[in-house]
């Protein structure tokens, strides 16, 4: 396949600082972060009879990772 002459690979080696200040701009933005452990399903009454110390059975075992995800989408 040939490759395009109008095309010019982006250089990501910039030394005017543009990369980093087009970092700042994204630095004040809010996003939701979820770091999730696993998860279950149970009936809305054993969901009642939680409390303090209750032990819930997920679908993972420990030690294994964890899922972080920003606004809904995993990124690890």
């Amino acid at each position: 396949m040939a490759e395009d002459e109008n095309v010019k690979p982006q250089d990501d080696t910039a030394t005017d600082g543009s990369g980093v200040d087009n970092l700042r701009l994204l630095e004040n933005i809010d996003v939701n972060l979820t770091v999730e452990v696993g998860s279950t399903q149970i009936k809305i009454r054993d969901l009642l009879r939680l409390n303090e110390g209750s032990v819930i059975e997920l679908d993972r075992l420990a030690g294994e990772p964890l899922d972080i995800l920003v606004n809904n989408m995993i990124i690890a």
